[in-house]
């Protein structure tokens, strides 16, 4: 689903895709965050994601009245409290591995 806004100049849509990106790529750069995190149903196996597919990890999802919610697929470094890499209301962080970083 998509955001959008009417205005006096016309609609404005935003692609949740859009938002994914963006979101990837500041949570990378988050303390403790090793990077995003792909996860097999299948199998249930979780492999950690190149850069360029950071937006692979991160669920947008956009209401009608365009609330948004995040959810996040993580890796965290070893050592780290999970409660200091990110702490915020309305996003959900499921970490999905902890790696040991040299």
């Amino acid at each position: 689903m998509k955001g959008s806004m009417s205005t006096d100049l016309g609609i404005i849509t935003v692609n949740p895709e859009v938002i994914a990106k963006y979101a990837g790529s500041v949570a990378v750069e988050c303390f403790g965050i090793v990077g995003m995190a792909a996860v097999n149903m299948k199998d249930g196996l979780v492999r950690l994601l190149k850069k360029d597919s950071l937006t692979h990890g991160i669920q947008v999802e956009i209401s009608d009245d365009n609330a948004l919610t995040l959810n996040f697929h993580v890796i965290v470094a070893y050592g780290v409290n999970i409660l200091s890499v990110m702490t915020v209301e309305k996003i959900n962080i499921f970490v999905e591995g902890v790696r040991v970083i040299d």
